[in-house]
Parts: C-alpha cells; sequence; structure tokens
C-alpha cells in the first residue's frame, strides 16, 4: 500500500448488529485494489471479527465507546491526526450532524453510509447501498454527492463470482437456502422447524454466521436431520449452496441484494422496519414476493408460498432474471471510484485563492 489509508468508523457487535460491519468489510477489500489500506476503528463482538480485517492486510484499533457516544469523537479525531486517512468512512445508526462536521473540520474528506437517513448530512459523500429510501429521503448539505440504490449495491466478491455458474436453475431435488442476514432476529431456528416439516424440500441449507447467537441449537437441529439439513457458515460453503438452491428466503437485507445478483428467486420475510424499503422493491422489481413481516407471516401462508414457487418453473426463471438484472454486483467498484474522484488533486484546490489560477 503506497496511498494515504481510509479510516472506517463502524462498530459489529449484538447490540449495533453486524450488517453494517461487513459491507465496510467489502467496500475496504475493494479499496485495496486501489492500493488503499484501511484501518477499522470499531468494537468488535465477538473479538475474532478482526481476523478477516487483518486477513486482508488491513489494520484494527480498538473503540473504547460506541460510535458517536462518550469520548468517540475526540479520540477518532486522536486517530486521524496520528494516521492522516485521506478520506473517514462512517457507517453507525447512532451518528449526528455535529459528530460528522467535527470529523470533517478535522480534514479528511468524510463519507457517510446510511439507509436510516435521520439527520442533515454535512458529508462530502452519503451512500445508501440499499433499494430504497431514495433522495427525497435525504437531507445534506449543499456539495454533497449522493449515491443511492441498486448501482451501489454492496455485493461481496465471491458472491459476485457465482453469478456466472448459476447461469441455469439447478435441477432436481428441491432445494432451499434460507439467508435471514447478518442481524437475524433469532427467527431461523423457528423457521429451519417449520420448512423440515415439508416433505416437498429434500434439501434446506442455511447460511449463518459462525457467531450466530443461535448456532448451538441450529447444530443440534442439523445433528437430527443430517440428511436434509446442512449449515453453511464459510464462504466457500454459502458460494456453494447458493448455485445450487432453487429458491431463497431471506429478510430485504444485504443478502436479499446479493442473492438478486446472482439470479435466485427469493421469498421475503421481514424482520427490521428499515428493511421494509427494500423487500417492497424487490416484489416491485418482480425479484421476490414479500410475505410480510415475521409475526404476521403463518404457517400456513408460508407453506402455500412455497409449493407456489416450487410448482411454477417459469415464474422462477423470471425472478431469476429480474434479480439479475436489477443487481450486477459492482457497487463495490464504482464506490470506489467515486470515492477516488473526490479524492483526485484536482478537487482538492481551493479556488478561492489566487494563487491556484493559471497565470
Amino acid at each position: 500500500m503506497n496511498r494515504d489509508p481510509v479510516l472506517f468508523r463502524v462498530d459489529g457487535t449484538k447490540q449495533t448488529g453486524w450488517e453494517r460491519f461487513n459491507r465496510c468489510l467489502t467496500y475496504s477489500a475493494a479499496l485495496q485494489r486501489r492500493r488503499r489500506q484501511a484501518f477499522f476503528r470499531s468494537q468488535l463482538d465477538p473479538a475474532s471479527l478482526a481476523l478477516p480485517i487483518k486477513r486482508i492486510g488491513n489494520e484494527w484499533l480498538e473503540a473504547d465507546d460506541p460510535v458517536a457516544t462518550g469520548l468517540d469523537l475526540s479520540e477518532t479525531i486522536q486517530e486521524i491526526r496520528r494516521i492522516r486517512p485521506a478520506a473517514v468512512i462512517v457507517d453507525s445508526p447512532n451518528i449526528s450532524e455535529e459528530y460528522l462536521s467535527e470529523v470533517s473540520a478535522a480534514g479528511p474528506l468524510v463519507v457517510s453510509i446510511e439507509h436510516e437517513p435521520t439527520i442533515r448530512y454535512p458529508s462530502a459523500l452519503v451512500i445508501n447501498p440499499m433499494l430504497e429510501p431514495g433522495r427525497d429521503s435525504f437531507d445534506f448539505v449543499p456539495g454533497t454527492q449522493l449515491l443511492l440504490g441498486r448501482r451501489y449495491a454492496i455485493v461481496r466478491p465471491e458472491i459476485r463470482r457465482v453469478r456466472q455458474i448459476r447461469a441455469q436453475e439447478p435441477l432436481a431435488p428441491f432445494r432451499v437456502l434460507i439467508a435471514l442476514g447478518d442481524d437475524d432476529k433469532g427467527q431461523v431456528l423457528e423457521l429451519v422447524r417449520k420448512l423440515i416439516a415439508l416433505s416437498k424440500l429434500e434439501r434446506i441449507d442455511v447460511a449463518v454466521r459462525s457467531y450466530h447467537p443461535l448456532l448451538q441449537q441450529l447444530n443440534q437441529l442439523q445433528a437430527a436431520h443430517p440428511k436434509r439439513l446442512e449449515l453453511a457458515m464459510e464462504p466457500a460453503e454459502v458460494t456453494a449452496k447458493i448455485s445450487r438452491c432453487h429458491f431463497a428466503i431471506s429478510s430485504g437485507d444485504s443478502w436479499s441484494l446479493e442473492l438478486a445478483c446472482v439470479g435466485v428467486p427469493q421469498l421475503v420475510i421481514v424482520q427490521s422496519e428499515f428493511h421494509w424499503p427494500t423487500a417492497r422493491r424487490l416484489e416491485d422489481e418482480g425479484v421476490a414476493v414479500c410475505l410480510g413481516e415475521n409475526a404476521n407471516v403463518s404457517t400456513s401462508v408460508l407453506k402455500q408460498s412455497i409449493h407456489d414457487i416450487l410448482d411454477d418453473s417459469w415464474e422462477r426463471q423470471a425472478m431469476s432474471r429480474c434479480g439479475r438484472k436489477l443487481i450486477d454486483g459492482r457497487g463495490p467498484d464504482r464506490l470506489v471510484t467515486a470515492l477516488e474522484v473526490l479524492l483526485h488533486p484536482s478537487r482538492l484546490i481551493d479556488f478561492h485563492e489566487p494563487e491556484n489560477f493559471a497565470a
């Protein structure tokens, strides 16, 4: 790495969830192709989350306080003065306009990644990698650049590579992939138990992280049904399951966009309020069928929806085409290019200073 680094301020804990942390990790991997090292100033739980950061050559700086609380601002500015990053990328729901303004005043270009707009953003760049909300929902200062929607969906490189492999629908037997995302609210165990009762599903694959709070119970359930149920935790295992499944059950989060990129038909069961806009957009685009909020999806509705999607191969093929057309998987590359454009020396000239004009 021979260029100014980038500092990520994002947490990954049980309280904040892990979706934001993991999308920043994907963004940092894309930045490495432009020879920019990333420093993560983060609270991580479990601490093993630091391993993928360091494995690709980046650095982890442990934060004493969550984002924008306690002494976090002063300690972040201290790290900025020490590292001298070209940009600071902040991804947190607990953020304030004052926090971002103070970070910007310290010198670096400030980037905000946000899918729940609640403040007036003083950042130079605002990114929403989800499908919704759109521009009208964001309040920002003059000069702020907005990158919103499907072109900037953050898709992991290992997922994007499956796009070519899964050009056609897999053959029988019918397989389903349960992928409720990084911030599963504990619904996966109940969902697996419901699907095991469906004889039409011969294989049930569950994509979970190694730190999922219900991993022990899922392992016990797998041991009880070894021929029908399998867990996928490593990237290679997850990509293999994606390439073989006939449809997936997702929650309208970042994983839903990755499945759409590959061309996997989906039934969406929403777990978090802020995933509703993306879930509705996926249904509007013909990529998925949104069954509603988890608490309101009955067993009978779930079973009927699964039978409908398995009985109609033409519908599955149409959903697959719509998903591949909607998400092309190049979002991280576009985000890196946008950041490099803003960091280009020609944009850093102060044209109010007479010496910056050619004679």
